[in-house]
This record gives C-alpha cells, sequence and structure tokens, in this order.
C-alpha cells in the first residue's frame, strides 16, 4: 500500500507506537514500539524496544507475536493488524507470519532507517535490511507515514548519539 491508504485510524494507532519508541528510547533501548489491535479497534497489547539488556531479540513486534501466540486464537489472530513505529527485520516478519497475524501498518520504513543510520555514519545492521514483503509475502503491509518521517527520525538520532557518548 501507499502511504495515502493510511486512514485515520491507523495514524492514531502510529502515533501511538511512536510514543512507545520515545518510552523505549527513554528507558534506554532502541526506539521502537508497536501495538496489537483487534479487528474490532481495540487495543490487544502493547510492547517496546527492550534490547538495552543485551538481549538483542527483544524486539516490540516479535514480543507481540509471542504474546499473540499464547493470548489470541489463532481464527483471530488473522484479522488483527500490528502498527508499528519502524518497518519489521526479517526475524520479526518471519515470527508474525509463523504466528498467523495479518495487516501490518508501519510508520517508517526499512528503507528510511538504513538511510538514516548511513547519513549518520552508522555501521549497517547485522542482518539484511529486507521489507516484509521478501519475508512473509503473504503479508498484507502499508506505510510509511510520511507525516511521522521527522519524529522517528530524530527518535533514531538521539538513539545514535547517546550510544556514541557510552
Amino acid at each position: 500500500m501507499e502511504p495515502s491508504d493510511l486512514s485515520p485510524a491507523d495514524l492514531v494507532h502510529l502515533r501511538r507506537c511512536v510514543d512507545l519508541a520515545r518510552q523505549a528510547l527513554e528507558a534506554g533501548d532502541e526506539p521502537f514500539g508497536s501495538v496489537l489491535v483487534g479487528a474490532d479497534g481495540e487495543v490487544l497489547h502493547e510492547e517496546r524496544n527492550r534490547t538495552g539488556d543485551g538481549d538483542q531479540t527483544r524486539h516490540p513486534e516479535l514480543d507481540l507475536a509471542r504474546w499473540a501466540a499464547v493470548h489470541v486464537a489463532p481464527e483471530v489472530r488473522s484479522r488483527c493488524t500490528v502498527y508499528t513505529s519502524g518497518e519489521h527485520c526479517p526475524m520479526c516478519s518471519a515470527a508474525h507470519a509463523w504466528v498467523g497475524l495479518g495487516r501490518i501498518v508501519y510508520a517508517g520504513s526499512t528503507a528510511q532507517l538504513t538511510e538514516w543510520r548511513r547519513a549518520m555514519g552508522l555501521a549497517p545492521g547485522p542482518v539484511l535490511p529486507l521489507p516484509i514483503g521478501a519475508v512473509a509475502p503473504g503479508v498484507s503491509v502499508a506505510g510509511p507515514a510520511p507525516e511521522l518521517a521527522d519524529q522517528l527520525r530524530a527518535l533514531h538520532e538521539s538513539s545514535a548519539a547517546r550510544d556514541a557518548t557510552g
């Protein structure tokens, strides 16, 4: 989907994801946040990045997939939407597909994050920056949200500056 396909409700949930990303940054983690929303629009669960303890798999999208596997019936999962501040990495895309969750809506794309990291002089991440569709081709995807790009970039710049100073 194109960014213009985002609904006002999508933007509300994406703004919450950005708030969660800010909370993650303030807690010393990388700035990512995600929300799991049921087909009726009810927020089922929220997560933020928790990699600051050294476990680099504590991405909010992976934690939401794990939570959904335990707490949401399989026939309901496919009608849920995962909103996230940043497009899923390959690990999170795979978990999303394996658990059978539905649509993904992201505020910032993998391509944007890759470019921001390059512009900040940061090394690439440890896995290829693949889009969701390259890992989970059957999942419906929408994003990015251009109106949130400046906020997201600022969070990632703050994270990089913090990490550079130790």
